[in-house]
């Protein structure tokens, strides 16, 4: 008998990321598998679920201008609540550290079905960063049954907090999984500004920020530094996808706009993003994600944080943890840009986030939790 997998989650990132494992599920004669967004970003995630061909069972549609969490949280649970009454999966599969995933895990437990926790197991053990995905994951963790850590590291964050070892299958990060399925050395850009770029004779930062923790002062401080190394190198050009948030919005025309290295564009689509950061130099980030994939193309990248929940990818050398200070995102970049020996060495670190077989092992460990296979899948090792 067919076990029914009913999959939440709400922003692009968490699409991408479930985007391969949900296209084996449905081709998987053992699960029965219902997709139900929050739409916590509504525009972003349409995008993905198009290029991946995803159609949702329920749509919530909870996003709202300028949502508050206290009202996000409400609106999903009242809006979730009926679909799991009715539905009853035997598994609830949630992803990361959105609103979504953990309001989505609580409702579920209100209903007592068992969870599982995709890229389980992630910590900076700093309550307020980032907010609020920090305790998002670690609230998630508390009521998963079952945790799929991407890396060793993430599996003894879970034992240390007494999540049980049989309950815990390192499986590498599913975002790999994607990333591979659509970098095309080939790809042609359909935006005007990246399809006429000179990326062979120019130097090339990807700048992506977003995070609540760093509007403000800090946001103000990271565009300060990409303005000075657009004055230090006139063969710098900056590509800036700007987040939809209109803080970040305004912020950025006021601070950017004039300066004609460093080019504002709309938020990408998964497909030219991904091929947009395998053609860049240097990755400026404050996204989590962006800090897996970049080194899976070589592309070494600077963390606009002060925490991070992937000290993996810092011990193995493919990300520098900057912060915030303009003057250290300027120094630091500006070496990777200028120091061939430091940027071959960055570049060509191992990347401890998986080798693209994560759905494959996610799989195996759900048909051993149920019952379907007896022998439990080996765990991922670099």
């Amino acid at each position: 008998m067919q076990k029914k997998i009913m999959a939440v989650f709400g922003t692009r990132p968490e699409a991408i990321k479930m985007a391969p494992l949900l296209k084996a599920l449905q081709k998987n004669e053992n699960y029965q598998l219902l997709i139900t967004v929050t739409a916590q970003h509504r525009e972003m995630l349409d995008q993905v679920m198009d290029l991946f061909q995803l159609k949702a069972d329920y749509d919530l549609d909870i996003m709202k201008d300028r949502q508050t969490l206290s009202g996000l949280s409400a609106r999903i649970i009242t809006k979730l609540d009926g679909i799991l009454a009715e539905e009853k999966p035997d598994l609830l599969l949630v992803h990361g550290d959105t609103s979504s995933t953990f309001i989505g895990a609580l409702t579920s437990f209100y209903h007592q079905i068992e969870i599982a926790h995709v890229e389980a197991g992630l910590r900076t053990h700093n309550k307020y960063s980032p907010f609020p995905e920090e305790m998002n994951r670690q609230l998630t963790g508390v009521l998963a049954d079952l945790n799929f850590a991407p890396t060793k590291r993430a599996k003894e964050n879970l034992l240390l907090e007494n999540k049980a070892a049989e309950k815990i299958f390192v499986t590498g990060n599913t975002v790999i999984d994607a990333l591979l399925s659509v970098v095309d050395q080939n790809y042609k850009f359909e935006n005007e500004l990246l399809k006429n770029l000179d990326f062979e004779n120019k130097k090339v930062i990807l700048l992506t920020a977003h995070r609540r923790e760093n509007l403000g002062e800090p946001m103000e401080n990271i565009f300060r530094a990409v303005q000075q190394l657009t004055e230090k190198m006139k063969d710098l050009e900056v590509i800036f996808p700007v987040h939809l948030n209109p803080v970040i919005r305004e912020l950025s025309k006021k601070m950017l706009a004039k300066n004609q290295q460093i080019h504002l564009i709309e938020p990408l689509d998964y497909l030219p993003f991904a091929n947009l950061m395998a053609r860049s130099d240097l990755v400026l980030t404050d996204s989590g994600g962006i800090q897996e994939e970049a080194p899976s193309l070589g592309k070494p990248v600077l963390v606009l944080r002060d925490t991070t929940e992937r000290p993996e990818a810092v011990e193995a050398g493919t990300v520098l943890k900057v912060g915030t200070s303009a003057e250290a995102i300027y120094s630091e970049s500006l070496k990777l840009l200028t120091d061939v020996e430091e940027y071959q060495r960055r570049a060509a670190a191992v990347n401890p986030y998986g080798d693209g077989k994560a759905v494959e092992r996610i799989i195996k460990a759900m048909n051993y939790y149920f019952g379907i296979s007896k022998k439990r899948p080996h765990d991922f090792e670099l």
